[in-house]
Order: C-alpha cells, then structure tokens, then sequence
C-alpha cells in the first residue's frame, strides 16, 4: 500500500506518513493513460482550420491563355492547385475531433496517474490551508516548507478554496484544483501534488455512493424506498350491500 508525506497546516513539522486509500493499489497503466491524454486533447481541439478547394477560389473563368503557340506549359485555369493562390488539394476542413472515452477508462487513467506520483514519493498530504487571505508569499513559503520551489505543483483541495486560488493566480508553475476536477492532463503536467487530506474522505466512493449497481437497479431502488416514505391511508370501509334474495323477500312481505 503505498504512503505519502503527511504535515501539518503550516508545514511547520512533518508528521507520520499519511496512509493512502485502498484504491491506490500502486498499478500503473500506461496503456490507458495514453487513451485518456489523447482523448483529452482531441476534445480541446476547436476544428475551426479550413481551406478553399479550386472549386471555391474566386476567379478561373478563362484560360490564363491560349492553348498553343506560347511556349508555356497549357493551362486551363488560375484556380489550379499548381498556382500561387489556386486551391488546396485535401487541405483540413471544419470538424469534430470528439473523442468519447468509456467512463471505467477515465477513471481508471486517473488512478493510474496519481498512483504514479505516489510511487515516486511526489504525492503530498497535508492537514489543511490555514489562508484567511489570498497572500502569494504566504504559498511560495508553504511550498518552500515542503520543498516544492522550482517544481511544477498541483494543489488539490476538497473543496473550492478561493484563498489559495487567488494566492497562485500570480505563480505559473502552480496549479490550484478541487481533487474531483484535475484530470489526467493535470496531474501528469505536475512534478509534484499536494493534497489536502479532507479530500480523500469526501471523494472517496464511500462518501459518493456505491456505483456498484447499474443505474436501473438504482432507480428501481430508490424508486421503492420514496414508496416506503409515502404515509398510508387509512382504509375506509363500505356498507355491505344487501343480496338480491333477502330484497325480494322483504318486498313481498
């Protein structure tokens, strides 16, 4: 089971190593950290790049010039692909470059590359951010307790933590997300991570939910307990009707 380096709010003493959830099991797949940059950065693509064909190019309604007689090679329009200016030939047009990617390889590329930096001893746990106002020397200084100046850090917070976003607005090698949001791109981009510790209990899947089941059976679960919730009402109940033989004896007497 991989370990992390736990410290306190201010970094002031290391304290005892910070024992990693069980889903950090230490495997690191490659395969499918490919998959998920590539599919991550196809999907930032704009596909806005386009080219004229020699069907859109203005011009070329007649020979540049005669067919024989010149010299020159023959030419039957200035909207050529050959000519400066003419038509691009299977130039890039406006397109999708969406790549769809099963959610179990998403998250299992997320793992895969935060098992990585625990496994190079750059994954950081700490208590939590004591900023009660965005200070960018207050973080410089905090990193440099912790021995990240110069490196490229990702900060993960549990939560939206505004003073620490404000404090690393001014510092380009310092990244600040919540640990539900930094994607596979952000955690391989960084030399180093810093977590707070509040971040792994409430992302964990206990805390989520258990997603163990397909999302019919969810429904259909959560369906029966609203059920189960609803107050009963109460049975009213009906005169008993009166048979058609005892009407017709009381009616002949």
């Amino acid at each position: 089971m991989p370990e992390a380096k736990f410290f306190s709010a201010k970094a002031a003493k290391k304290k005892s190593s910070f024992k990693l959830p069980d889903e950090f099991d230490g495997k690191v797949n490659k395969a499918v950290l490919y998959h998920a940059v590539r599919a991550l950065r196809n999907n930032s693509r704009q596909g806005t790049a386009c080219t004229k064909t020699r069907a859109e190019v203005t011009g070329g309604s007649r020979k540049p010039w005669r067919q024989k007689g010149t010299g020159r090679a023959r030419q039957g329009t200035n909207r050529s692909p050959l000519w400066p200016g003419g038509g691009i030939v299977f130039g890039p047009k406006p397109r999708s470059y969406r790549t769809d990617l099963p959610r179990k390889v998403r998250r299992a590329a997320r793992l895969s590359a935060l098992n990585a930096r625990a496994n190079e001893g750059a994954l950081n746990v700490i208590e939590s951010f004591a900023f009660d106002t965005p200070k960018t020397k207050q973080l410089v200084e905090l990193l440099g307790k912790l021995g990240l100046s110069g490196k490229k850090v990702l900060i993960l917070t549990a939560d939206t933590h505004l003073e620490v976003l404000r404090s690393s607005n001014n510092l380009k090698s310092v990244r600040v997300l919540r640990y539900s949001d930094a994607s596979v791109v952000d955690i391989l981009w960084s030399d180093a991570l810093v977590v707070e510790e509040a971040a792994f209990a409430a992302h964990s899947p206990k805390a989520v939910g258990d997603t163990s089941g397909t999302g019919r059976v969810r429904r259909v679960l959560k369906a029966s307990e609203a059920e189960a919730q609803k107050p009963k009402k109460k049975a009213v109940k009906k005169p008993a009707k009166k048979s058609a033989g005892k009407k017709k004896e009381s009616d002949d007497a």
